[in-house]
């Protein structure tokens, strides 16, 4: 487990355009340094690391979960993204390589910062009390968003929660009380928020989310995304209405991972260029096949100029989710937050309540009002349909699906005899487990 924490500071500055660029050694401020009465400047700069950080390892997370959960098929050079993810032949997941190590090792590189600016916040006089409460609230809100991450693709593998201490960390913990702990940092983060102050700035991926207050609102979206998982559909509704939901607003709005052309930056993992060829998010033909005519969403599909298989799979359309290599990435948005209060209303048993949040989403979609049952079951699969468009290609579809029984055969595809669908990814090798 120590590989998955090397210090990652991700040491960077904003530049005008608020991207993220590599200006200072990347071996320092010393981690001694941070560690002993830390600057303004050497806090500011984890802060920024951290977020930026954010972003490593997430396209992976969602091209091996989306592959996985027959979204698309990663046409690449390496066959493991269609022979591991897919199951080919019977195969299991392997718990060394990169599609597990990747966003495993990153998200904990990130906890890993977030830990350390915990530690530095202990042992210095140069913030004030509401300034040190503003990045607490920051590193702790961070924290569970990466812990809930990993424990989407372990599951009922469990994950560690206690990981402060490097060389003395804690043991795996199970699902249910990985969601309990998760919680609780997240309940954390947002009472330290209240009365604080940001003596930081963050991205402009995080415009009208960047003061104590509305970054509490996206603490208590996560905090909602949550309990949804953890099926605490109470929890859900009660902390629904502190988010930033509004059910007559922009679906757009919320936090986003940005990205640039700008050295030492990153640019989206996830964008895929019109015909390109050797690397391409092949659309799962599901998709294409189940849509509803006239819904806006399947403009995220775009009809293939060439239709090569590859390793027996094939496709007509191709990913069109990201304009260009500097497309934003949600975090979270209002959409996601609306269908979870659709969700959590139907499983609390209030379908009208249900019902109104899912047409705000079909009729976003231009496709109108549902007219189906307006029963429990009717209304999952209803919920789980506009899920799948409203959030395809974005790291949600092998969990939707796995916490409804649904990551089977019986309700999704097997693209050739003989394939697998997994259900969870192993614990990785170097957790010596």
């Amino acid at each position: 487990m120590r590989k998955a924490f090397i210090l990652l500071l991700g040491l960077a500055l904003y530049t005008t355009s608020c991207t993220f660029d590599d200006q200072v050694d990347p071996n320092a401020p010393s981690l001694n340094s941070v560690l002993n009465n830390a600057s303004l400047q050497e806090l500011n700069l984890l802060v920024t690391g951290t977020e930026a950080a954010m972003r490593n390892g997430f396209g992976t997370f969602v091209t091996s979960s989306g592959s996985v959960a027959r979204e698309f098929y990663k046409f690449d050079a390496d066959p493991r993204n269609t022979e591991d993810l897919l199951g080919k032949n019977g195969t299991q997941l392997d718990n060394n390589t990169f599609y597990l190590t990747a966003p495993y090792n990153t998200r904990y590189r990130v906890i890993k910062n977030c830990n350390i600016l915990l530690e530095a916040l202990d042992n210095t006089d140069q913030v004030s009390a509401a300034e040190k409460d503003g990045y607490r609230g920051f590193a702790n809100t961070v924290k569970a968003h990466m812990f809930l991450q990993v424990l989407s693709l372990l599951d009922d593998n469990g994950i560690r929660i206690d990981v402060a201490d490097p060389e003395n960390i804690g043991p795996f913990v199970s699902k249910s009380q990985a969601y309990t702990e998760i919680l609780a940092l997240l309940d954390l983060g947002f009472s330290q928020l209240s009365g604080a102050s940001f003596a930081f700035t963050l991205s402009a991926g995080f415009a009208g989310f960047d003061t104590p207050s509305s970054f509490g609102q996206f603490n208590r979206a996560l905090s909602a995304k949550t309990a949804l998982y953890a099926e605490q559909w109470d929890e859900v509704t009660k902390v629904i209405n502190t988010t930033f939901m509004d059910l007559a607003g922009d679906l757009g709005v919320g936090p986003k991972h940005v990205f640039s052309n700008s050295s030492g930056d990153i640019q989206n993992p996830l964008f895929k260029a019109a015909g390109q060829s050797g690397d391409q998010l092949v659309v799962h033909d599901d998709f294409i096949d189940n849509g509803i005519a006239g819904d806006a969403r399947l403009s995220k599909f775009r009809a293939r100029i060439a239709t090569p298989s590859q390793d027996d799979l094939n496709g007509s359309h191709e990913t069109a989710l990201y304009e260009t290599a500097t497309s934003s990435i949600d975090i979270i948005r209002n959409e996601e937050l609306i269908l979870i209060y659709a969700e959590a209303s139907m499983q609390n048993g209030d379908l009208d309540t249900a019902v109104d949040g899912i047409n705000i989403i079909r009729n976003a979609a231009g496709i109108g009002d549902y007219m189906g049952d307006v029963t429990k079951e009717a209304l999952i699969d209803e919920i789980l349909f506009q899920r799948s468009y409203s959030l395809w290609g974005e790291g949600h579809r092998m969990f939707d699906m796995r916490r409804y029984g649904r990551l089977n055969d019986q309700f999704l595809p097997i693209d050739r005899p003989g394939d697998l669908i997994h259900e969870e990814f192993p614990i990785p090798l170097t957790e010596g487990q």
